[in-house]
């Protein structure tokens, strides 16, 4: 199976580019959850950059492809945390733009088990607009075969990420998290779209378990433009929906530490994939193997994996 557009045949275009969002990340780790009005005692504390924006970038260039991102980040005590977290995966910061206040912040609570829950809350994130979008993704058309984007970003400008990646000839990939109604020309817009099993239940309304209900909804977002849905579904695997047909593309079996950030590493390993000129499936696979070693290691974008790394994994999977 295979998902390309014009941009992609171009080897002048090779290149990721992340419109998103971008938090410093405030993670506790605890044997368990407190109850609601209850306080407990936790293990441990980050602080680190973060955002499924960033964390994306992160991870596409950390695949190796070249990245650049476009984004707010405040102008506070956060703002270095983000610049220089984005600039060592070797980043282009050329369209993330600084905002007077504060960088968005993400709360996060992860337990013994490694599952965690997440408070957003956007701040700067806040003040990406129409023309910040339209400059950049103009000025990256020559070099950029891939757009990703999520819906961490203001609603209103979906549409016009979307659109304007299409109008560019780039392969445009939506992760649908947090997960959020669209209108049907957003849909239309889209290549691909890779929601996890809870986020494809929301949206398509069709509650999936398992690799039959997740094609069920894999053909929710075809009847609506998406060329293809790559629904995860954690330990059964990824299931890929073409108008081809369908397949699981098994997963890579770990000791999860902390899921946080899983999905962000497959997301920006499958776009590098892709930007390199990779066929869908094995893209997925690539971006299986990222996914699963991120959830070996704690925090956000420090777990996400060096391409060198992911290779090594996979090699001694064989």
């Amino acid at each position: 199976m295979t998902v390309s557009s014009s941009a992609a045949t171009s080897a002048a275009r090779t290149g990721v580019v992340i419109v998103g969002s971008v938090t410093a990340d405030v993670t506790t780790f605890s044997q368990r959850l407190p109850a609601r009005g209850e306080t407990i005692l936790g293990d441990q504390f980050t602080l680190m950059l973060g955002g499924k924006g960033a964390n994306q970038a992160v991870a596409a260039g950390r695949a190796g492809a070249a990245t650049s991102f476009v984004g707010c980040v405040g102008d506070d005590l956060f703002h270095d945390l983000v610049v220089d977290g984005l600039t060592d995966a070797g980043v282009d910061l050329t369209h993330l733009r600084t905002v007077a206040g504060p960088t968005g912040i993400a709360h996060i609570r992860v337990d013994a088990s490694a599952q965690n829950d997440i408070v957003m809350v956007p701040l700067a994130n806040a003040e990406l607009d129409a023309a910040q979008i339209d400059t950049a993704l103009a000025a990256l058309a020559p070099t950029t075969s891939v757009l990703l984007t999520q819906l961490e970003t203001p609603s209103t400008l979906t549409a016009r990420i979307t659109a304007r990646g299409r109008e560019h000839g780039m392969t445009v990939i939506l992760d649908p998290a947090p997960a959020a109604p669209l209108a049907d020309e957003v849909w239309q817009n889209i290549d691909i779209v890779t929601p996890n099993e809870t986020e494809a239940s929301v949206l398509s309304g069709i509650a999936v378990t398992d690799a039959a209900t997740a094609e069920q909804a894999g053909r929710w977002f075809l009847a609506r433009g998406v060329k293809a849905a790559v629904i995860t579904l954690a330990e059964q695997g990824s299931c890929v929906v073409t108008a081809e047909g369908a397949q699981i593309v098994p997963p890579f079996p770990v000791e999860a530490v902390d899921t946080t950030a899983a999905g962000d590493a497959y997301a920006g390993y499958l776009g590098a994939a892709l930007a390199n000129g990779a066929s869908l499936t094995d893209a997925v696979r690539l971006a299986t193997a990222a996914g699963a070693l991120t959830v070996t290691k704690q925090g956000a974008s420090p777990s996400l994996p060096l391409r060198c790394d992911v290779d090594a994994f996979v090699a001694s999977r064989v």
